[in-house]
């Protein structure tokens, strides 16, 4: 397949709490693909789309997308409109991940084991206690990624005003009982399930400051866990993967405690910087970064 003709558009940026982000992802991207000899055109995202897509002409569109609107199907529904061949997951798959809430049901009807959460418009402890446990537990938005409006809540009184602020800001928030355990993740590549990672954070968990800032999370790759462990883990990120309907490449994140494994989120667009855990992954069975890149762009094509 002859792709050196096509011109590519790499979307990024946006106007999500992760567009710097997106930003890096997009740039490394980008350099990537001229360096492998692509017609590359950088394109930061934003109300205006439709109309930068129909004067640059793009043959296909590479998303370095992170958040709203391009994680959670809004641009990738665009893109089926223009008649774009695009990489990724489709529509459904995209709006399913990034709503956290429909991840777990759809998760849970395929019987993968999720934590426990609660979702409704108001906090009422008795029933959070009642459903999930004691604290402490986490509020989380409903829609977003990079663990942004992610927090803690150790004391049953912060709850009710933690929760109002986060749903506040992100429109929508949930609370997820907090399980103590090793935080891991695999990556999905093609039909290939990458090895897994183990991340320790210098914080009290993996939040936005352990995954982009240098130095305060060690990634450990192979993850050292029980031989059981590591191959259940690798099958729930696949199982996790096609029960959302992603293609091609996805991140699975997941909690391990007293060897049992909790899937907590699917990433349908991973990050793809310097120091994004999918990559890492790749590199340690052999595949390099510019091979990483390649075969996502070939999917857009190969799999329309």
């Amino acid at each position: 397949m002859d792709l050196k003709n096509k011109r590519i558009g790499v979307l990024m940026g946006g106007w999500s709490p992760e567009r710097e982000i997106s930003l890096k992802s997009g740039r490394k991207v980008a350099k990537s693909l001229k360096r492998q000899g692509f017609r590359v055109i950088e394109i930061d995202v934003g109300q205006g789309l439709a109309s930068i897509l129909r004067k640059e002409k793009i043959d296909i569109a590479f998303i370095a997308l992170h958040g709203v609107p391009g994680e959670d199907g809004t641009v990738q529904g665009l893109l089926e409109v223009l008649g774009i061949p695009y990489t990724g997951s489709g529509v459904l798959a995209s709006a399913m991940a990034m709503n956290k809430v429909i991840t777990k049901i759809v998760l849970q009807a395929n019987g993968i084991r999720v934590p426990r959460y609660f979702y409704e418009l108001k906090v009422d402890l008795k029933k959070v206690t009642a459903e999930i446990g004691n604290p402490p537990w986490i509020v989380k938005a409903v829609s977003g990624g990079s663990s942004v409006g992610v927090e803690i809540v150790k004391e049953p009184k912060d709850l009710e005003p933690t929760f109002n602020k986060i749903k506040e800001k992100y429109q929508d928030a949930f609370i997820e009982e907090f399980i103590e355990g090793r935080e891991i993740t695999v990556g999905i590549l093609g039909n290939e399930v990458l090895p897994v990672a183990e991340l320790v954070p210098k914080s009290e968990f993996f939040d936005y400051r352990a995954k982009y800032t240098p130095g305060v999370t060690e990634e450990i790759i192979p993850a050292e866990l029980p031989e059981k462990v590591y191959k259940e883990a690798q099958s729930l990120a696949l199982q996790s993967h096609r029960a959302i309907g992603c293609r091609e490449f996805s991140r699975v994140d997941m909690i391990v405690q007293d060897n049992k494994v909790w899937v907590l989120e699917v990433n349908s667009i991973p990050g793809l910087t310097d120091m994004s855990v999918l990559p890492m992954e790749a590199k340690h069975i052999g595949i390099t970064y510019d091979e990483v890149i390649y075969r996502i762009l070939e999917s857009a094509i190969k799999n329309r």
